[in-house]
């Protein structure tokens, strides 16, 4: 996947999540997936607890 593939994915909109950066058409904010990857999170046990990344 290329980096804009990833770009096109982030959404902002000012009545969603505060107007933070979700993933497009969830409301799972950019700051929730950093965070959860920086505290040793894996991308597997990401993909396990949201399964819907996978498919959008």
């Amino acid at each position: 996947m290329t980096e804009n593939n990833l770009l096109d994915r982030i959404t902002a909109n000012p009545r969603v999540m505060l107007g933070k950066p979700v993933i497009r058409g969830l409301r799972i904010t950019v700051e929730q997936i950093l965070m959860a990857l920086s505290n040793g999170i894996t991308v597997e046990d990401l993909l396990e607890d949201y399964p819907e990344f996978g498919t959008r």
